[in-house]
């Protein structure tokens, strides 16, 4: 049985909330509010297995809510009308994001892998909040969430050597060798993973800066790795003039 809370103030999108929760098999809605004040509250008491959380609320935004919880819950699929918060929501490690107006075969799929999670690996929740203790708003994350088709994984983003994109998906390249493929274009990552620590060299790749050792002919990025990457003409002076401040 999975317990749910909800966490949004307009009442006729909560209502269609709830009526879509109960109608799932093993899901037990436990309690909503719709203020950061009430919500403290309702989690403290009821520590569900999932949040549904709306970002804007009557006395705040889901980020001040979260701001006064300890740990920062690592089950929330937050809920909103706006893209943009969807990369915060990113950023605290969240589990998964819906829009308005919620699809019921989405919210069935964002139940669904919080069960399989749950049950594929334990120590998913215990990993996921210790890398949102390192998270601030505004600033680059010292951990992300990768959600591949199968796969949850924390990755620090010192790990990252650099990403490739290929139209929707975008691969990520570790340290360590290991090669992660996510579906989200590339520009979705270049917002999480900003300059000056991450370079957009040329249209399908982001470089994390650290790993640059050189430029060849002005024409390529070198790694330390001795791997060269792309850079296109029309970045080419603003890549230089970024690496060049940089030494």
């Amino acid at each position: 049985m999975i317990t749910v809370a909800i966490i949004e103030d307009e009442p006729a999108v909560r209502k269609e909330i709830a009526y879509l929760i109960q109608q799932e098999t093993n899901t037990e809605l436990v309690g909503w509010a719709d203020s950061v004040h009430k919500a403290i509250k309702l989690l403290e008491e009821k520590q569900p297995d999932v949040i549904f959380m709306d970002i804007q609320l009557k006395d705040g935004t889901a980020f001040d809510l979260l701001k006064k919880l300890t740990p920062i819950p690592q089950n929330i699929i937050f809920i909103t009308a706006y893209n943009h918060f969807a990369i915060k929501a990113i950023k605290y490690g969240a589990l998964d994001y819906l829009l308005k107006p919620i699809d019921e075969v989405e919210l069935q799929e964002a139940l669904e892998r919080y069960r399989r999670r749950r049950e594929n690996n334990p120590q998913w929740m215990q990993q996921l909040s210790l890398a949102q203790t390192s998270i601030q708003i505004g600033e680059l994350p010292e951990s992300i969430v990768l959600n591949s088709i199968n796969n949850t994984r924390i990755v620090s983003v010192s790990d990252i050597v650099y990403c490739k994109g290929d139209g929707p998906y975008t691969l990520f390249i570790l340290s360590n060798g290991d090669k992660e493929l996510i579906s989200r274009p590339l520009k979705y990552y270049e917002e999480l993973l900003p300059a000056p620590h991450f370079l957009r060299t040329h249209q399908s790749y982001l470089v994390n800066q650290q790993y640059i050792s050189g430029i060849n002919r002005s024409e390529y990025i070198v790694l330390k790795n001795k791997e060269e990457i792309p850079i296109s003409t029309r970045r080419k002076n603003t890549i230089l003039t970024q690496l060049f401040l940089k030494k």
